[in-house]
């Protein structure tokens, strides 16, 4: 089994087309259709199946995919590992982070990281929290930034900082007005969030909400899930209900004046924001440092 053929079946993995395939690693479409049958013939099965607008993955290439991903980013942490043998303070380290945390004090961090080490090139890239673990996980980036414990036992999570959580409102709500607002101030009202039993990242948010709601005796009321911040935060805009949100999602809202905080002590809390890494992968210098930065 050769390197080149487990490349090109996850390229056309994720390309869903041999031609893109061929077209992303610069080889004919001949060349690559002979590694994918070289490898299903040293795996006994086929690995694709044609279908109209390109291919698909057969039960045994579904199977095989993970691993395959898995060698690949083992063989990129050994080129890794050389490289940074031979550069020392240059090279590249990629950091998965969830968008919202760009907003908080960890962006001064990483600028300061990027001053302090001008030879390193820092990429970022974007995701929820459960994709910002897939990357990391499948040595797309080195590094990731998420909120709450990635509970695989092949991620490495270290605590970073804590966020606060805000409830917020709409600003024309008559809430704003209130001179002080206690939790009963809220009876009746709908509370947006993610929905629960859907393994998505924002599912957290939601039990750190319910077990807040509890404590102040607001169990019970109305709940519509929404599975997207950006839409929680405009139904909230739009008189819907209220939400508990990272404050670092809404700060453009509060600047505008279309969502407004409203200070209840009794439902104040924060969430973990945590660093991981992958278990057992290498961390180059310069992500280590990176690593002791944030």
């Amino acid at each position: 089994m050769e390197m080149i053929e487990i490349e090109a079946f996850v390229v056309i993995a994720e390309a869903g087309s041999f031609t893109r395939a061929a077209t992303a690693l610069h080889v004919s479409q001949p060349a690559i259709s002979r590694r994918i049958e070289l490898l299903e013939r040293e795996l006994g099965a086929p690995l694709f199946e044609r279908i109209h607008s390109g291919v698909r993955l057969t039960d045994a290439g579904a199977a095989f995919l993970p691993h395959a991903r898995r060698v690949l980013a083992t063989v990129r942490d050994g080129a890794a590992a050389v490289h940074a043998l031979e550069t020392g303070e240059s090279g590249v380290v990629t950091l998965a982070l969830v968008g919202t945390l760009a907003s908080t004090g960890l962006t001064v961090k990483l600028r300061a990281f990027r001053e302090a080490h001008p030879g390193v090139r820092l990429r970022l890239r974007t995701a929820r929290s459960d994709e910002v673990s897939v990357l990391v996980r499948q040595g797309d980036a080195a590094l990731g930034l998420r909120y709450f414990p990635d509970p695989s036992a092949s991620v490495v999570s270290l605590p970073v900082q804590d966020e606060q959580l805000v409830i917020v409102c709409a600003g024309h709500s008559h809430l704003v007005d209130l001179a002080s607002i206690e939790p009963a101030a809220l009876i009746g009202i709908a509370w947006i969030g993610f929905p629960t039993g859907t393994g998505s990242s924002g599912e957290p948010f939601t039990r750190v909400l319910e077990q807040k709601l509890c404590q102040v005796g607001l169990d019970g009321q109305e709940f519509i899930a929404i599975d997207s911040l950006t839409a929680q935060k405009r139904l909230i805009e739009a008189g819907f209900g209220v939400g508990m949100l990272p404050a670092s999602s809404v700060d453009e809202e509060l600047r505008l004046g279309t969502l407004h905080v409203l200070p209840i002590a009794a439902l104040a809390t924060t969430v973990p924001v945590l660093a991981i890494h992958r278990h057992g992968g290498y961390i180059s210098p310069a992500a280590q440092r990176l690593l002791t930065a944030m």
